[in-house]
């Protein structure tokens, strides 16, 4: 009898547990998004998905990896200007930011810790693509919504939300190619090891200058997307390698600009992001060469993936797979006030605004919050 009671209870465990797993899976459902003009799917194959809807106010968490760069930091600032408008902090109960730095375990810990809280859905700018696969598969069955952006997840587990980094990393390629006939010698600084945005957009620099069958010899630096730390990179490398013919940077731009000029360096065609300081020196250095290409998508992507976690918690049909828009502004085409703002930080991030997601912020606003944990 004993047995029978307990064999009935381990069943009755194992039922639940199943029940409560099936629950937690979105169903997978015809298109379009609930917001089709914000939430564009990455292909005409991305799948469409539909979470359980939950009763709100939420609890949303963002798990931020590196830092210690300015991209980063107006990131943070820009998720929590978001999460302060009124239409939005009427669907948080709580929004906690939490930020790792660059050690993978720590930030895995970090959302571990979130769903064993209890949070609704966690954002993510992941330090490492593949090193997710435990904590994916716990958010999965615990029934938290996964959202990660930038830097996103080698997994269809969770809903990722990115720009094309990739074809970042050929249009600068593309840009060196058309004002360097005859190939030459290129620095490219890169961004933090390890992380996709770093590893695509080196690889579509890379293929497309291939591509072209010029002889190219690509001196390559690690800048962090820092401005001082891509500065004395390029420093560095100008020091030993005395010139070059072009430049591509993945962030830090401003500063490679500056040991340029601090080396006393001729102007050289570059591809690089989209910082208001670097914009400010493509627009005074064209006429002596600085050819540029400023290109990328600014931190306000976090306010994206925060809008989809939920839209998605609420029930509402979302891409797997968010393609964002990208901005660019090319040489000679750079308007003050417009394209850049000369009385702005050179730091702030140009083009940082979704209007198709109703998603578009001042500097003030975003200037206004702490990059601080919270």
């Amino acid at each position: 009898m004993i047995k029978s009671i307990v064999g009935g209870m381990v069943a009755a465990a194992t039922l639940a547990l199943m029940t409560s797993t099936a629950f937690a899976e979105p169903e997978v459902v015809s298109g379009p998004a609930s917001d089709p003009e914000c939430f564009t799917p990455w292909t005409g194959e991305t799948k469409f998905l539909k979470f359980p809807k939950k009763d709100g106010p939420f609890r949303i968490a963002l798990a931020n990896g590196y830092i210690a760069n300015t991209w980063r930091i107006q990131m943070i600032q820009t998720a929590k200007a978001y999460a302060a408008q009124p239409d939005v902090a009427a669907k948080l109960k709580e929004f906690k930011v939490v930020s790792t730095g660059e050690d993978v375990p720590a930030q895995i810990s970090a959302i571990n810790n979130f769903i064993d809280s209890g949070y609704d859905a966690i954002v993510v700018n992941a330090q490492n693509p593949t090193a997710f696969a435990p904590v994916i598969k716990r958010a999965k069955d615990a029934g938290v919504v996964l959202v990660a952006f930038d830097n996103i997840l080698d997994t269809e587990d969770a809903i990722n939300v990115n720009v094309d980094q990739k074809g970042l990393g050929v249009l600068w390629a593309n840009w060196l190619d058309k004002h360097l006939p005859n190939g030459g010698k290129i620095l490219e600084v890169r961004g933090v090891a390890g992380t996709s945005v770093d590893t695509d957009r080196h690889n579509g620099i890379h293929e497309t200058l291939d591509a072209t069958g010029k002889k190219w010899d690509v001196v390559e630096v690690i800048g962090k997307w820092d401005d001082p730390t891509a500065q004395k990179a390029t420093a560095d490398a100008i020091a030993v390698h005395k010139a070059f013919d072009g430049i591509t940077a993945q962030g830090g731009d401003t500063g490679v600009v500056q040991a340029l000029i601090d080396a006393k360096h001729a102007m050289v065609p570059f591809g690089g992001e989209t910082e208001n300081g670097f914009r400010k020196f493509c627009a005074k250095f064209a006429a002596d060469g600085l050819k540029c290409s400023s290109a990328g998508t600014g931190p306000a992507q976090v306010a994206v993936a925060i809008k989809t976690a939920i839209a998605a918690l609420e029930g509402n049909v979302v891409p797997q797979s968010v393609k964002l828009p990208t901005a660019i502004v090319e040489d000679p085409n750079f308007k003050e006030g417009e394209d850049f703002y000369p009385d702005q930080s050179d730091n702030f991030f140009v083009g940082n605004s979704f209007p198709t997601c109703g998603i578009n912020f001042t500097a003030q606003e975003i200037m206004g919050q702490t990059k601080e944990n919270q």
